[in-house]
């Protein structure tokens, strides 16, 4: 059975969003919009607005538990099934409420299973994710500090996501990153765009004014990601990106084949939280021998979570080997170490202020010196280390559950 187109439009103006999502219902038939206003979650209270070729339907859903994970799960999913087992419906839209993440709801689609079973993914599948973004502000808004309460676009009390956080995980997401607001003066855009093509090289960047939804739909090349979740161990620099700097941004490359001491790394997170844009990659932590470490940050912030098991602790046992794919399975192998495996470092930091020389200096001191690397797994254990296991149950989160469990998380 042929599953309905699905787009997803993210942005923190609901005002830019809603044009974007009405261009997309304008420009097929049979598009239906989907819209939920969060606002009122801390209540219990969630607005749902569907808006189809027959006219506009609201409903106020009261949720006995009033969190993003509950919304999803006993409407947003469903309600996606149900609109694509209706006759006529062409294409759903998906108008996401800024406290809504594009790359958590993809998760959800097919991780989520539903009441009567089955998953949303079974009956929709991402035709493309599309996020609109403030041209003006967008560089200020990612290295800033500002949490989603400040500019009250959180969904609960207890929601304490930045704007960085959201915004650039939102611009990394995407396959098509529309730029709204009044014309910015060139070093401004010069700036926005040299960042754009460093962190989003797959993305097609358009204005608001100009673009054109049927047309960018249908030429969006076949790599484009339409809603897949990378996975911790695939290429960093998908797309190419340019290494080089252009209007003060650059994106710095940091590899490594030995382990981190956990506290010196603790100390150079410093480097990563202040004139950089963000920073995302796999880390080996000497404490943590046998799972890979996935490190994001996002202006002021960063967070750790859990990258699963090194291949090199797979042993033998071929039922594991073949749940390995085999574009991680290759990269694996050319650089196996015949002593610690595919254990490695990788990680790219966009900085917009920081010497590139002050980023790699300072997460190279933080490596294992030749004597602490002597010393093996089992010395390395004994190694304090600041980074305590945490974890949130999903129904209790702020946001939807992420894929990986956070284990620390730090703002400057």
């Amino acid at each position: 059975m042929s599953r309905t187109p699905l787009v997803l439009v993210a942005g923190l103006q609901p005002a830019h969003t809603a044009r974007v999502a009405a261009d997309l219902r304008r420009a097929a038939p049979g598009t239906v919009v989907v819209h939920h206003d969060v606002r009122g979650l801390a209540e219990g209270v969630v607005i749902r607005t569907v808006r189809a070729d027959d006219g506009t339907e609201q409903t106020a859903l009261e949720l006995a538990h009033g969190c993003l994970s509950c919304t999803l799960r006993l409407d947003v999913l469903p309600l996606l099934r149900e609109l694509a087992a209706r006759p006529g419906t062409a294409r759903i839209v998906l108008e996401l409420d800024p406290a809504l993440e594009p790359e958590q709801l993809c998760v959800a689609l097919d991780a989520v299973e539903l009441e009567d079973g089955g998953t949303a993914g079974d009956a929709v599948r991402v035709e493309a994710v599309v996020a609109v973004l403030e041209a003006a502000t967008w560089l200020d808004d990612v290295t800033g500090e500002e949490s989603l309460a400040e500019l009250g676009l959180a969904a609960t009390p207890d929601d304490e996501r930045t704007v960085a956080q959201v915004l650039l995980g939102a611009t990394g997401f995407a396959d098509v990153l529309v730029l709204a607001g009044p014309p910015v003066e060139d070093w401004t855009a010069a700036r926005l765009h040299a960042a754009l093509e460093r962190w989003a090289p797959l993305a097609r960047v358009g204005s608001l004014e100009h673009w054109r939804p049927a047309r960018v739909l249908t030429a969006l090349p076949r790599t484009a990601r339409r809603g897949r979740v990378r996975h911790p161990h695939d290429a960093l620099l998908a797309g190419q990106p340019p290494l080089d700097a252009d209007a003060g941004l650059e994106l710095v490359r940091f590899s490594a084949r030995r382990p981190f001491h956990p506290e010196r790394l603790h100390e150079a997170f410093d480097v990563l939280l202040d004139g950089v844009v963000g920073t995302r990659g796999r880390l080996w932590l000497a404490t943590q021998h046998d799972a890979a470490v996935w490190l994001e940050s996002a202006g002021g912030g960063l967070q750790l979570g859990d990258a699963g098991q090194w291949l090199a602790t797979l042993g033998d046992d071929p039922q594991l080997w073949a749940q390995v794919d085999d574009e991680r399975r290759v990269a694996a192998a050319l650089r196996w170490d015949p002593v610690h495996g595919d254990r490695d470092t990788e990680l790219v930091v966009l900085t917009h202020r920081q010497p590139a020389g002050a980023i790699t200096a300072a997460l190279a001191a933080a490596l294992l010196t030749d004597d602490e690397l002597a010393a093996g797994p089992d010395g390395w254990s004994a190694l304090a280390d600041p980074f305590g296991a945490a974890h949130t149950d999903p129904c209790e989160a702020s946001s939807p559950a992420d894929p990986t469990t956070h284990a620390i998380e730090e703002q400057r």
